[in-house]
């Protein structure tokens, strides 16, 4: 029989137990478990009475007031008196009942339920489930279930994370105060997206509910709360999708919900606005994923700012939008805290195993989270399948994918476990770098990629860093990715000092050689620290000293190292640490996690990082020649400027640590592949797996391939940025009317500003604001090729297989490959993305704007003749040689410059005198075999002022070590431009192309066109028009050569030679040319020359055209 026995001996069994009251509490706790509780909430019968009893049941757990209390509170629920007993079960097991007398709200018993609802309120703020706060005396108050609660308190902890300037404490009151309204915020969120609901009817109910919910607010007097309540509507109508009515989970993600958020429709959010938001909210684990594009990817990271990640993750993402230029995705950011971190236990190693596991399960809840929310896609047939049980206010939404950042760098098995649990399409593509993937940290590529950033810098100095020393300090440690790798890069690294977090590494004079088999070793060393290096390779009176010293002695050899004063007997180490930062060394690598360096007008609290305030310091104290910032954020934006501005050579973190996320991109993008060929049963898991790991290095040349073309792109943009300071204003300007840039949030000046840097300095952009443009620039190239057909074009068929390794489409499944690649569900990304950076990586930043300007072409017409010239004059070999060639900067510089005149002259042409939309096979066919066959006969048209012209302009690069094969072809290229000319005279007369090209060298130079085009490009270029007067005036100079060539062709016997025929021309026509002849013989008297007297010349150029001479027509 079983019975209960009070405390005190006294013993009921069933035949004592005689009270219903009693009766209930045996059958309670006779079926609880250890851990488990029951809850049991009676009203008074007195229906006007507030009064009322709850009975807390527990197998054995005790309860404290100190966690009972606050619920109540939270409940609103005000406790008279406490009843408890503890009765021993005949299972040996003790029961304890918890009787309360307590007083409800006023309103509770208006809501049929509420005793239930409050006891499973109470159950489930007790377990964890709900959390305990004031929002949750909305059960008590209007009615609402806690899990309608939950909705609201998800929406105020995403307030916390904005800059509404409304406590939490305050936004809880508000809703409590406005309880009627909070509940109406609740059924318009579930009008919205409950799937139960009509759907039919869904959009007129909204809208009606909206209408009410705002004259209710309209009605509130407090302006605060006016504020909260508005932004609470204006986030539920902003909401495009929930995972708050799915209800096929486990019960780990029972409590986790997900709202994503179109940012843009929120007036309270901070630019820049991510084009979607995700924010997942549960008690255990809150984040937030940013997305610029609806094919985005990036990190997710671990972050410890618990009341403003949503302001670290926006400025990652802001970094991520530059860095993803380049590849085929979109910026984007996700992070989350741990809300529930493991008490400490003593024992700092089973601690760190706890958190660690929090960690991990938090990681993995908000995965799930985020997934649960996305699309599907049937790799078979491309079709989408919508997420289950969400009622979408958005179109289809199936690519996502993620990375490991900071604190995650081992979680992208569990990322792509939850991918494959819950059957995502991309399987272990999802996130990039687990164990079927590439090894960042063994392929050392964020690293790599970094410090071509750094041999550019250094070049540019004269300096070889594979071959001449350099001394640097750093900022990580050798078992970390990117500063291990990065110490790895150059035996000829000196490195002076570095520090962690918990070390302070100092080798005063350091031997190059041992020095970097002594880091070699650490990085091999399973988690080493700075206090493994060994003392005996440490130079005289350096050493490792602990963070956490109150002070670190300093000997004459750290002194003199780091330049500081001889006085100066001890520092703290935070003090030390600043000292190293701004020690006079060569470069600073940067490796760690943190912000080191801000503007002298910013504040430690404008940088955000405030664990790092107290070794922070100023851009304009920095010493080092050189910046590699393999970490993010390691510098604020008006520090790189700032150091910039005072010769620092700097990119931004962006650029410079951009290989990471693009080896991710091409290991999604090449799963993607590989998965056709498993369903399709030409591969097995294992030969994906294996030919993977066969491409790694391939992968890699391809990744530095385009940190390669980055920085040889940002070397000529800083050589030429005063040159182009007013097409940069104009750019600017663009990208922001078109391309989304802010200036202000990008750091970068306005015009006024730029007028007065260049009086002040000489210098209108720094390169780190280059490197902002330059990604803008390719971000609007690249989403104006997608918005039409420009890139289904089978002429860019080639830029899709090129972003793969050949080693893909090799062996016996090559047809199989070419099939997936085609294929790809990312096909047409990929194309605008290798089109995008092509265009600008080779014809520069500024091309396509000043294309538009000057001929009002399109981004994609601009692209069609882009395309066409690189095919007619071989330009893509041309570039490589000058990659290759190892010559000094200044020289590869000069040629690049030189290179891209032809492509702005010849695309203009194209644009100009072929019809348009452009067609590049019909362009190519026209044009490329005549130049192939007439190029070789180029200099051996040309007469004496463009051999001397040509000879004056290479004397340099030829003095500064140019091989003069390299240097030939590149200012040859000028000439090739003729050929253009030259082949459409070729369909309105009936002389060979080799008399037409002669004919037309040698009227260009006898009629001084070529003079005055030369001078031409000496003209002003500062304003818009001047630049528009320069086009239009050499348009005209070619224009009339052309005419001239025709004239005296059709007007002469082609029996003769042409030097012949245009002295017979020259003759026939003497009366007509004599004046012009007068006239331009003036211009050898003249020193310097202006748009006026430029203009004339080519007028009286112009004049000497026949009347009859034929029109040059485009057919």
């Amino acid at each position: 029989m079983t019975g209960i026995t009070h405390d005190n001996g006294k013993r009921f069994d069933n035949a004592s137990v005689t009270t219903p009251l009693e009766f209930d509490d045996l059958a309670r706790l006779t079926v609880l478990g250890p851990d488990a509780i029951d809850v049991d909430l009676r009203l008074s019968d007195d229906s006007d009475s507030p009064a009322a009893s709850l009975r807390l049941y527990t197998g054995g757990l005790r309860a404290p007031l100190s966690k009972i209390l606050p619920i109540f509170d939270g409940l609103g629920i005000e406790v008279i008196e406490e009843h408890p007993y503890s009765v021993r079960l005949d299972n040996g097991a003790v029961g304890r009942v918890f009787g309360f007398d307590i007083t409800l709200p006023d309103a509770a018993r208006d809501h049929p339920g509420i005793g239930t609802e409050i006891a499973a309120a109470f159950s489930a703020i007790w377990a964890g489930q709900v959390e305990s706060d004031r929002l949750n005396a909305l059960v008590t108050e209007v009615g609402l279930s806690c899990r309608q609660v939950v909705v609201l308190r998800m929406y105020t902890h995403f307030l916390r994370q904005t800059p509404i300037g409304v406590t939490p404490g305050r936004i809880e009151q508000i809703l409590r105060d406005n309880a009627e309204t909070s509940a109406a915020l609740v059924h318009l969120f579930e009008i919205l997206h409950d799937p139960e609901h009509d759907p039919t009817t869904r959009g007129r109910r909204a809208e009606q509910a909206t209408v009410e919910l705002l004259e209710a607010i309209d009605a509130v007097r407090e302006l605060d709360a006016d504020r909260v309540l508005r932004t609470l509507l204006e986030l539920i109508n902003a909401t495009l999708r929930t995972t708050f009515f799915v209800t096929d989970l486990t019960n780990a993600d029972d409590n986790c919900v997900a709202v994503k958020l179109d940012s843009r429709s929120v007036g309270l959010l901070p630019q820049p606005r991510p084009h979607f938001e995700t924010f997942v909210y549960s008690p255990r684990v809150e984040g937030a994923h940013l997305r610029l594009g609806s094919v985005a990817r990036g990190g997710l990271r671990w972050s410890d700012r618990r009341e403003d990640f949503r302001t670290e993750i926006l400025g990652l993402v802001k970094a991520q939008a530059v860095k993803n230029s380049v590849i085929v995705p979109a910026g984007a950011k996700g992070g989350f805290v741990v809300k529930r971190p493991p008490a400490a236990t003593g024992d700092a190693g089973a601690d760190r195993d706890a958190l660690h596991r929090e960690g991990v399960e938090c990681y993995r809840q908000f995965v799930s989270a985020l997934l649960r929310l996305t699309d599907n896609l049937d790799r078979a047939t491309g079709e989408v399948s919508p997420a289950p049980g969400i009622v979408r206010h958005d179109g289809d939404d199936s690519y996502l994918v993620v990375a490991a950042d900071k604190g995650t760098a081992t979680f992208s098995d569990i990322a792509n476990a939850e991918s494959v649990r819950h059957g995502f399409w991309l399987g272990d593509a999802f996130a990039s770098g687990g164990s079927v993937g590439y090894d960042h940290k063994a392929m050392g590529i964020t690293a790599r990629g970094a410090w071509v950033s750094v041999t550019r810098h250094f070049r540019e100095l004269g300096i070889d860093v594979d071959t001449d020393d350099i001394t640097a300090v750093g900022i990580g440690d050798m078992s970390g990715d990117v500063f291990g790798n990065g110490m790895l890069c150059s035996p000829h690294v000196r490195l002076v000092a570095a520090f962690n977090h918990r070390h302070i590494f100092i080798d005063p004079d350091p031997d190059a050689a041992q020095s970097y088999t002594e880091r070699r070793r650490l990085f091999d060393t399973p988690r080493s620290s700075w206090a493994d290096y060994s003392p005996d390779l440490i130079s005289r009176g350096g050493g490792v000293f602990d963070r956490s010293s109150k002070s670190v002695p300093l000997t004459p050899e750290i002194r003199a190292a780091l330049d500081i004063a001889p006085n100066t007997q001890r520092l703290t180490p935070a003090e030390l640490i600043r000292a190293i930062l701004t020690a006079p060394v060569d470069l600073l690598w940067n490796g760690g996690i943190g912000t080191y360096a801000k503007s002298d007008t910013e504040t430690h609290a404008d940088v955000g990082d405030k664990s790092n305030d107290d070794v922070r310091v100023n851009a304009s104290e920095l010493r080092c020649r050189v910046v590699g910032e393999g970490g993010n954020l390691g510098f604020t934006q008006l520090a790189r400027i700032d150091y910039s501005l005072a010769g620092g050579r700097i990119n931004t973190d962006a650029v410079d640590n951009s290989a990471g996320v693009n080896c991710s991109d091409h290991e999604v993008n090449i799963k993607i592949v590989l998965d056709a060929l498993v369903d399709d049963d030409k591969l097995s898991d294992t030969q994906r797996s294996n030919l993977l790991a066969a491409m790694t290095e391939s992968v890699a040349d391809l990744v530095l391939t385009d940190n390669h073309a980055h920085n040889e792109l940002m070397g000529v943009a800083r050589t030429e940025s005063l040159a182009l300071a007013t097409t940069y204003r104009r750019l600017v300007t663009a990208l922001e009317n078109e391309a989304g840039l802010d200036r202000a949030v990008e750091t970068l000046p306005t015009d006024k500003e730029i007028a007065k840097r260049i009086e002040r300095t000489g210098i209108a952009l720094t390169s780190p604001e280059l490197c902002t443009v330059m990604a803008y620039t390719k971000l609007l190239i690249k989403s104006e090729l997608l918005a039409d057909d420009t890139i289904d074009d089978p002429h860019f068929d080639s830029m899709l297989s090129d972003y793969f390794p050949t080693r893909l489409s090799e062996g016996e499944c090559a047809g199989a490959v070419a099939a997936a690649i085609a294929a790809h569900p990312l096909r047409r990304e990929i194309v605008a993305t290798q089109l995008a950076n092509r265009i600008v990586d080779i014809a520069g930043i500024t091309f396509v704007q000043r294309l538009r300007e000057e001929t009002g072409a399109t981004t994609s017409d601009a692209a069609r003749a882009f395309a066409t010239v690189t095919e007619l004059f071989d330009l893509h070999s041309i570039w490589r040689r000058i990659e290759i060639s190892g010559h000094p900067t200044e020289v590869t510089d000069e040629l690049v410059t030189e290179a891209r005149r032809v492509i702005d002259r010849a695309t203009r042409w194209l644009l100009t005198n072929r019809p348009q939309p452009l067609q590049i096979s019909t362009s190519v066919r026209r044009f490329a075999p005549a130049i192939a066959e007439l190029r070789a006969n180029v200099p051996h048209w040309q007469q004496d002022y463009d051999r001397a012209n040509v000879a004056e302009r290479t004397a340099d690069v030829l003095a500064g070590g140019a091989r003069p094969d390299l240097v030939d072809d590149v200012y040859g290229l000028l000439d090739l431009f003729c050929l253009l000319d030259i082949v459409e005279i070729g369909h309105v007369t009936d002389d060979s192309r080799e008399s037409i090209g002669e004919m037309y060298f040698l009227a260009k130079d006898r009629t001084q066109v070529s003079r005055v085009l030369m001078e031409v490009s000496g003209l002003r270029r500062d304003d818009q028009w001047n630049a528009l007067a320069r086009l239009a005036l050499r348009e005209e100079l070619y224009a009339s050569t052309r005419s001239l060539t025709i004239d005296i062709l059709s007007t002469t016997d082609s029996a003769t030679d042409v030097a012949t025929r245009f002295v017979e021309w020259e003759q026939v026509n003497a009366t007509r040319l004599q004046r012009s002849h007068s006239m331009l013989a003036k211009l050898d008297q003249r020193q310097s020359f202006d748009l006026a007297t430029l203009s004339v010349a080519a007028r009286y150029i112009r004049r000497m055209v026949s009347q009859a001479a034929q029109p040059l027509t485009s057919v």
